[in-house]
């Protein structure tokens, strides 16, 4: 038997996880996650329904449903003393800025990319920008389904802070988005991000180290929404033992 990548490390557990978003691909997708891991569902919230109960009836929340919502199910799960993975991407600074409040009391995982195999990739490009000169141009390029209504992807601006990590930097001091006209020659150091919309692509993410004479490139290529759902329970059922603070995927694999 081949053994499964995505296998936790730990036996079967009784923990009851809530989901946020539960009508939605990716609730439906991590309700279906549950049984593999032997965890078991607490409950599910959409919009109509009182995201209070739901983080007072589960052990640990998972929320995949809209960044307009995201401040109600923060609010409840500190309400209620919850932990909550927070898989919404599009938040603003000041929704970034409310997680790192309630991080001082309860545990909050916030990620734009539950998968296992991004969050390596993403340690892959620090240590590949880190040991690559300036000279080398960094471009970060995403797809994904004609839906999606964020640009760039939450993957992106992960993979993006990746690479200006290693370049001992921040994101938004190295960040050039597109490029339309005439732009001019390129400033080294920047990192650049693209954004691509099309068909059903569940999501591509690609890294491009582009020095003199060679290119390095890094990728993933996402083939089926369970992935995510497999990665987010995962990372659901860590969390819930885990103090007040606020983590990454990268903490789940002890990266």
């Amino acid at each position: 038997m081949v053994a499964d990548p995505f296998a936790l490390p730990f036996a079967p557990t009784s923990i009851g996880i809530g989901i946020y978003g539960y009508a939605g691909r990716m609730g439906r997708a991590v309700t279906e996650a549950l049984a593999f891991a032997g965890a078991h569902l607490a409950g599910g919230a959409d919009a109509a329904d009182d995201p209070v109960a739901l983080a007072h009836a589960a052990d640990v929340l998972v929320d995949f449903s809209t960044a307009s919502a995201v401040d109600a199910h923060l609010a409840a799960a500190r309400a209620a003393g919850t932990p909550i993975v927070m898989g919404t991407t599009g938040l603003t600074p000041a929704q970034h800025a409310a997680i790192d409040v309630a991080a001082q009391e309860i545990a909050v995982l916030q990620t734009g990319n539950t998968s296992l195999g991004v969050t390596v990739l993403a340690r892959l490009v620090r240590e590949a920008a880190e040991r690559l000169g300036a000279d080398w141009d960094i471009e970060v390029v995403e797809m994904h389904h004609r839906h999606k209504v964020d640009a760039p992807s939450g993957t992106a601006l992960i993979l993006g802070e990746a690479a200006a990590a290693g370049r001992g930097s921040t994101l938004s001091e190295l960040r050039v988005d597109g490029r339309v006209g005439l732009v001019g020659a390129r400033s080294e150091g920047t990192i650049g991000l693209a954004s691509l919309r099309g068909g059903s692509v569940i999501g591509d993410h690609g890294v491009i180290f582009a020095g003199e004479g060679e290119r390095l490139e890094l990728n993933h290529r996402a083939d089926d929404r369970s992935l995510f759902a497999r990665g987010a329970v995962k990372a659901a059922l860590w969390l819930a033992a885990q103090p007040a603070g606020r983590y990454r995927m990268d903490d789940v694999l002890g990266l």
